[in-house]
């Protein structure tokens, strides 16, 4: 591939919201209308001077995420947009996508996204039961939603997703059914659903005042049905938790999991471009004076590269390429984890596929495999 065929993604954090969610862990907190208005003015900056290391890229996709990139104002989108478009070389149909939690959506901002060129909208919802929203420390209710919902489609997208959670506090297997069937009889209905469990992290409120939860069985119960109703009303799983229509797999997302070059803007942001991983820091009082400091730097050794290449690779259904492997390793999956990949197989956890399009084996997870992920993915970390 030659320099000007290299692909490159580019993420944009925005770290403010309205309000901190009780289980987020998330680079993000409240923040006033001029630190907001500095930020952007920030970002644009950034993306401009950092343009001269990316001149033989092609930008296949953009992801503005946060925290709640919807709560800048359009003219800061629209800011970050221009920048991002006259200093980067943007495929035509770059996947580009915002996201959106309902209660900070208007028609004016809608209006103004599209405009800019953003064509992807990723809306946090996680459930329709406003106890359960409560519960989060949401902002919005369930009416908010189908507004946001509304005024998005009446604006002319069509490429939206849906984040949904489960096994959050007060949730019960009926609450959980009614909202995934609610869902996907919008009309139209989202054509991409990202579905996952609560974790409680470290750090939240979540963590140090743990609510009651609802207990394993009902969360194992939760995690099939909620693969059910989705297959049922036409999505299908390409990755552990992420469900699409035919053509409307997350394009971004599959970039990390298929570790290809993405760089990432604002505070807190990773990048990984020809395998040397770098973080910007998270100190905004410092980035809003000074800019972006690197850190972090780190190029990846053969084993670290292995490593993320079958565990992040199994998360998508279709598996790793055990050619792939081998040609960009020199050496075959079982030489590298002798016994590995035929033990799990043994145990129902993988199995191997042969590609008759593609000509080659490959290595997936089978249904309970995704169940208890977990355990096959720690067997491919070498150290």
């Amino acid at each position: 591939m030659g320099l000007a065929e290299k692909e490159l993604s580019i993420y944009v954090h925005v770290p403010f919201c309205v309000q901190k969610c009780l289980y987020c862990d998330f680079l993000s907190a409240p923040a006033s209308d001029e630190v907001r208005a500095r930020y952007a003015d920030c970002l644009v900056r950034e993306i401009r001077e950092e343009s001269t290391s990316y001149v033989n890229y092609k930008v296949k996709t953009v992801f503005l995420g946060g925290g709640t990139p919807s709560v800048l104002e359009p003219i800061q989108i629209t800011g970050i947009m221009n920048s991002l478009r006259e200093n980067y070389s943007l495929e035509k149909d770059c996947e580009i996508t915002i996201e959106v939690n309902p209660g900070t959506c208007s028609k004016e901002k809608a209006d103004a996204w599209r405009s800019a060129g953003i064509n992807r909208v990723s809306i946090g919802l996680q459930s329709l039961e406003d106890i359960e929203l409560k519960a989060l420390g949401r902002i919005h209710s369930a009416d908010e939603f189908y507004e946001t919902y509304e005024e998005l489609v009446k604006t002319g997208f069509n490429n939206i997703n849906i984040d949904l959670m489960t096994a959050i506090p007060g949730q019960t297997m009926e609450s959980c059914c009614k909202t995934l069937r609610a869902v996907t009889t919008l009309n139209p209905a989202p054509v991409h659903i990202s579905a996952y469990s609560l974790i409680i992290e470290e750090g939240t409120p979540f963590f140090e005042n743990t609510p009651v939860l609802p207990d394993e069985d009902t969360e194992r119960e939760m995690y099939k049905i909620t693969n059910d109703i989705l297959f049922k009303a036409g999505y299908h799983r390409y990755e552990i938790s992420n469900f699409a229509r035919s053509g409307f797999e997350c394009r971004h997302n599959k970039v990390y999991w298929q570790r290809g070059n993405y760089v990432g803007f604002g505070i807190g942001a990773a990048s990984l471009v020809e395998n040397v991983r770098f973080t910007n820091g998270k100190d905004l009082k410092r980035y809003l004076e000074n800019g972006p400091v690197k850190e972090n730097r780190q190029e990846l050794s053969w084993q670290e590269q292995m490593e993320e290449f079958m565990f992040l690779g199994l998360r998508m259904t279709q598996g790793v390429s055990e050619k792939e492997f081998q040609k960009l390793f020199g050496k075959t999956v079982d030489q590298v984890y002798p016994g590995i990949v035929d033990k799990h197989i043994k145990n129902g956890l993988l199995r191997r596929v042969f590609d008759m399009i593609e000509g080659e084996e490959r290595i997936m997870l089978t249904d309970y495999g995704i169940d208890v992920s977990y355990v096959v993915m720690a067997d491919f970390l070498l150290t």
